[in-house]
Order: C-alpha cells, then structure tokens, then sequence
C-alpha cells in the first residue's frame, strides 16, 4: 500500500455509510486521536460460507482503492472487494441485543448461522 498521496479512484461502484455508522466511525477515530483515518472494509476468503468481512481502520490508501466519504468520515474499499460489496451500506445499531456495526449488503446469496461469513 502506498501513502494517502494517492489519487484514490472515487468513481464507480459505491460501498456506503449510514448516518448513524458515520457518526459511531468518526467518534471511534476522534478516540483515536489520528485525523487521517479511514475505515477500511474489505472481504477475504474465509469463514463457513466462504467469505468474511472485515473493518479497520487505515491511514493509508492504495492505488486501485474506492473512496467514499460520509459525514466527515472516509471509507475505503480495496480494488478486489469491490465486486462483493458494490451497493452495500454499513450501519451501526446500538439495541437490547447488543451493539455493533452491520452490513447490509445486497450481493449475499446466503450467510452462515453466526453471521460473520457469507457466499
């Protein structure tokens, strides 16, 4: 990866962020301290569906990454995810069975019991 100097693609297929996600991101980074952060969400092969997601956050952004921007808050999507996560939009909930982020994303054709892998 290379550093933030990029000029990220941020045309093309969208990944987004709800209100409520981008409000919970951006209090998670301020806690972090660091500005020139971004959530990065990606999918690797894994998990007893055959796919798991994973959320992170990253300074830097690479040459063939998708970059969105939602309230004050940048999400980044590597080149390889994007097909996977086209139209797909993360959201936060915070309710009596817990709190935590969720993806709704409309290119799952099944997800695994537990929720954390999809095909």
């Amino acid at each position: 990866m290379q550093a933030i100097s990029i000029n990220p693609r941020s045309a093309g297929p969208k990944v987004g962020l709800t209100a409520t996600a981008a409000a919970k991101v951006a209090e998670l980074i301020a806690k972090e301290g660091d500005d020139s952060l971004a959530l990065r969400l990606g999918v690797r092969p894994g998990g007893c569906s055959g796919f798991s997601y994973e959320m992170y956050f990253d300074s830097e952004v690479g040459e063939g990454d998708i970059v969105s921007e939602t309230g004050g808050v940048r999400l980044v999507v590597d080149a390889k995810s994007i097909e996977l996560l086209s139209g797909a939009e993360v959201d936060y909930r915070d309710g009596l069975q817990g709190a935590g982020f969720h993806i709704n994303n409309p290119n799952v054709s099944r997800s695994c019991g537990c929720g954390n892998s999809f095909s």
